[in-house]
């Protein structure tokens, strides 16, 4: 029990601070001070690491269970040359369906703004609902100050900080609208009237104490909200109850956005089956292909990460992949190496990047001016000193070009192993050739080859737009202790290629040396396959420039357009110069195969291209898989793991292998994880709660203090990591700062109105009235409300003005700093003020 705020033991001294609810579960009197608060703070710490993992697992199982799909049969739009067999269709539509029948495709059964505003809002607002819940059932059904501060100070934190980092977030003067602007508004609406709901039940109607009718008025307004939000997504709000057009069709299943078209959704379910389109598959490869030395590993995990960026996120994946990159769990997205890195971003540089379904035509030679590396790799002495690398330029050379080269580094390291360069390149009028200068650091110690790279990337100025990178814009350089001019052989005795691919590439390697610049000659015999008929054969010389260690010999293919059997030829090469040697592959044997042995090799790269998917999916579908997940760091990608993801795998180790005994998503449709992760977040706040507020006691902070500060601060990190990275990996803003306005009523219709109505229905029934002291609960939301005012003013005079950049975040670094300064200006304003009225310095009658 306790009296003044001080506990009472059966023998000896009061405690300083009150009995928790849980805490402290042994005699602490005798501690010293400052080794309790440390410990109490620590322990905070731990807890609030715990309580984002069981989450984290609550939100998967949220996750499993939004994204349940049914079939809708759709009829033909009139275009007789799509068949039902397309593979465009979403989930793939049945194999030998009559063309009478209609087209199939998967759609949700939630609706995605219900979902945001219901099982969303619950899971990321979890431990603060429960938080509120908890501290009133354990206080005897009587008001305390945590919860109800512990949702004020979140909210606060969540529109004002978390909306600043993400105004910082973005690079130069991109920027991030909200697409569901509607739905904005009404959610911005709620959540400005829950707080002045709030501070009018508190302060105004009936001071300091709840009625019945008040608290159930609070729990009824997030049905309201919902159905509101929910309308306003419909379009039944403002501009008629149902929008007419094209899409008239699919009425019930709700309009599409203006950026979407049937096939983009068929591409979404599709995805999200985890299944490919080979078609898809097949022009993703081939582009992939032209980039020397990727083999079909490489080839299928390059795909995968394309299907996995492509796909529309939720906001409850991006906070799943927040909280997991803070424990050193398993990761969502692949992680590629640095050479695969390169080439997936020089992939998507290009606004005609390649995506599954797209491949972009091959450089317009014509009109533009192309510019790439000489070799894809070059390999050097370390006492070489200085060498030069040579950039070439083809196509149109009519005008000036420029392009900017720089080193990253590999396993090769800037200033010790090699001298840096980020220089700008210009090419003249007529001019093919520019040479850049690379210097090698010699340190005088052995050490094993090394490596870095050279990077072409293109100058956005209106006097260059007629450049394009080549193929080879990624030069990797090689420091090895080798004077010999080399052994030329090619990398493989033979290769495969589909008639209709246009052409063949040989990876001619230069091994044992390469000193000097040397020539060999290459030249086609006929075999099965006829020179003009089948193939563009031919003789001709490759030229190999000092320190080059590889060059590729294209030879194209001619697709007659009829049927016929593998069909093969061979390519030679001979007569070296500068003193080097042929070696034992001197020939290379082409294939040009049928389609059907063709599709057995993307039929194989098609599962490789789905294990890598199944890999990192949001949920495990077994314990079994789901307790190795968790005790391994970054669930088993222990290759890809970092000094810092064993750190946090050490730290999280024993929450990770705790609730990795929660049933998994995959069983019951996600239910029984539903129940069982809610339970255990229940657990984690309400331990939460007594640490909270032993620590602040033993600091001098009071409970509303204590919850808008620390503990709102550590409930809502999780949440600032994920609205980042939705805002950085999305096209809009809608998941990073769009549903905090839905968060933030919800934290009050939920965590506010279920507790106090379940107070309210128990103080009622015995007669007695539920008294809520408002004091510094009162005054923090008046603070909250007229900062929230302030924030949304802001948001709409940034999405109207020039000067912002017409968007609610991003634009022109004057207008993104000048807001994130004054959303934290607001923030530390907001906790000054509420931190003096509530601890007696400044007093406030109202």
């Amino acid at each position: 029990m306790t009296v003044h705020n001080e506990s009472l033991y059966p023998y000896g001294p009061p405690d300083i601070c009150p009995q928790g609810l849980l805490l402290p579960i042994i005699d602490e009197r005798s501690w010293n001070i400052t080794a309790r608060t440390i410990l109490y703070f620590v322990g905070l710490l731990y807890f609030f690491l715990g309580v984002a993992i069981v989450t984290d697992i609550f939100m998967a199982s949220i996750e499993t269970i939004t994204s349940k799909t049914r079939k809708i049969y759709m009829s033909k739009t009139g275009n007789s040359s799509k068949k039902n067999g397309g593979y465009n269709a979403v989930g793939g539509v049945v194999a030998g369906l009559r063309e009478d029948e209609p087209e199939v495709v998967e759609v949700r059964v939630w609706n995605d703004t219900v979902a945001n505003l219901t099982l969303m809002a619950l899971g990321t607002s979890a431990p603060e609902i429960l938080l509120s819940i908890i501290e009133i059932i354990g206080h005897h059904f009587e008001a305390g100050q945590l919860g109800p501060g512990t949702i004020v100070g979140s909210a606060a934190f969540n529109l004002l900080v978390i909306t600043s980092i993400c105004m910082l977030a973005l690079d130069g003067n991109e920027t991030r609208r909200i697409y569901r602007f509607k739905v904005f508004l009404v959610t911005g609406m709620f959540s400005f009237l829950a707080y002045i709901w709030l501070f009018v039940i508190l302060r105004i109607t009936t001071p300091d104490r709840v009625e019945l009718w008040e608290a159930i008025l609070t729990f009824l307004f997030f049905p309201l909200l919902t159905l509101f939000a929910f309308s306003a997504d419909k379009g039944w709000c403002g501009l008629g109850i149902i929008r007419q057009g094209k899409n008239k069709q699919q009425l019930e299943l709700g309009p599409l956005r203006g950026d979407e078209t049937d096939k983009t959704i068929a591409e979404r379910a599709f995805f999200r089956e985890g299944k490919l389109d080979n078609q898809s598959l097949v022009t993703f490869v081939k582009e992939v292909k032209k980039y020397p030395g990727l083999t079909d590993e490489d080839a299928a995990l390059l795909a995968a990460a394309k299907l996995v960026n492509q796909q529309p996120h939720s906001a409850m994946w991006y906070r799943i992949g927040a909280v997991r990159n803070l424990s050193g769990a398993k990761q969502l997205q692949p992680v590629l190496s640095f050479r695969l890195k390169q080439v997936y971003d020089t992939i998507n540089a290009d606004p005609k990047a390649p995506d599954l379904g797209e491949v972009p035509p091959k450089p317009d030679d014509e009109n533009n001016a192309v510019i790439e590396f000489h070799a894809a790799t070059v390999a050097v002495k370390e006492n070489i000193g200085k060498f030069a690398v040579t950039i070439w330029r083809h196509g149109n050379l009519e005008h000036q070009a420029r392009v900017r080269v720089q080193t990253i580094d590999g396993t090769a390291r800037k200033i010790e192993d090699y001298v840096p360069i980020n220089e700008i390149i210009t090419f003249e009028p007529k001019q093919r050739e520019k040479q850049i200068i690379v210097e090698i650091v010699d340190d005088n110690k052995w050490e094993p080859n090394e490596e870095f790279f050279l990077r072409l990337s293109l100058l956005h100025h209106d006097d260059n737009q007629n450049v394009q990178l080549g193929r080879i814009s990624i030069m990797e350089v090689t420091i090895i202790d080798d004077d010999d001019p080399g052994i030329f052989t090619f990398e493989k005795r033979g290769a495969i290629v589909k008639e209709s691919a246009g052409f063949v590439s040989l990876k001619i390697i230069r091994s044992r040396g390469s000193d000097g610049d040397v020539s060999i000659k290459w030249r086609t015999i006929d075999k099965s396959a006829i020179s003009g008929r089948d193939y563009k054969g031919g003789t001709g010389d490759l030229n190999f420039k000092h320190g080059e260690v590889s060059r590729i010999l294209e030879i194209p293919i001619i697709n007659d357009l009829e049927a016929e059997k593998d069909e093969h030829f061979e390519v030679e090469i001979f007569a070296p110069t500068g003193g080097a040697k042929i070696g034992n592959i001197n020939r290379c044997a082409v294939t040009i195969t049928n389609d059907d042995d063709f599709n057995n090799m993307m039929d194989r790269l098609m599962v490789m291209t789905n294990a890598n998917l199944d890999a990192f999916r949001v949920h495990s579908e077994s314990w079994c898989q789901q307790i190795k997940e968790a005790m391994l760091v970054k669930g088993g990608d222990v290759e890809n793991a970092t000094t810092t993801d064993y750190v946090l795998h050490f730290l999280s180790f024993f929450w990770k292998v705790l609730f990795a005994l929660i049933p998994p998503p995959g069983i019951l449709g996600g239910w029984l994880c539903f129940l069982i992760s809610l339970a255990c977040i229940g657990i984690m706040t309400a331990i939460i709660g007594d640490l909270a507020t032993l620590f602040g006691c033993l600091v001098g902070l009071e409970d509303t203090m204590t919850a808008i500060t620390l503990v709102a601060l550590g409930t809502s990190l999780p949440d600032t990591f994920a609205s980042r990275a939705a805002l950085v990996g999305g096209k809009y803003a809608d998941d990073a700062i769009g549903n905090i306005n839905g968060s933030n009523s919800v934290n009050v219709f939920l965590g506010l109105g279920l507790p106090w109505s379940i107070a309210a229905i128990y103080h009622t029934a015995k007669g007695s009235e539920f008294l809520v002291a408002s004091g510094g609960l009162g005054f923090s939301v008046l603070m909250y409300s007229i900062a929230s005012i302030i924030a949304m003013s802001l948001l709409m005079l940034r999405r109207n003005l020039t000067f912002f950049g017409k968007a609610e975040i991003g634009g022109p670094a004057a207008g993104k700093y000048f807001s994130a300064g004054l959303l934290i200006l607001l923030w530390i304003l907001y906790l000054t003020f509420s931190y003096l009225q509530i601890h007696g310095v400044i007093t406030v009658n109202f």
